[in-house]
């Protein structure tokens, strides 16, 4: 009951991380100074994309919940009635992770 237990907090807290990560709660970039008026006709200069930010808690996270979804699917019992929600938000933690990982490129 324990191990379960510490497996739906770290599920929970991946879930929480990864809806705090989305692009929409992310900061907003910062604006580029305005030109003086004097330059307003030329075009501006390309400002060259940021490169993708390496997030290994990301990646790991994903690899445990793999490992933790193997682990109470294939497991004999039902983990006193909790194994189909625990099941679901699992999915929903990796399904939301997987969602991170794609702006991770």
């Amino acid at each position: 009951m324990k191990k379960m237990t510490s497996l739906m907090f770290a599920a929970g807290l991946v879930v929480v991380l990864a809806l705090l990560l989305t692009p929409q709660n992310a900061p907003a970039a910062h604006a580029a100074p305005k030109a003086p008026a004097s330059t307003a006709a030329t075009m501006p200069a390309p400002v060259p994309a940021a490169a993708p930010e390496e997030h290994h808690p990301i990646h790991e996270a994903l690899e445990s919940l793999r490992s933790a979804r193997a682990h109470i699917h294939d497991a004999h019992h039902n983990f006193g009635g909790h194994r189909d929600e625990a099941l679901r938000r699992v999915d929903e933690a990796i399904r939301q992770l997987e969602i991170c990982e794609r702006y991770d490129r």
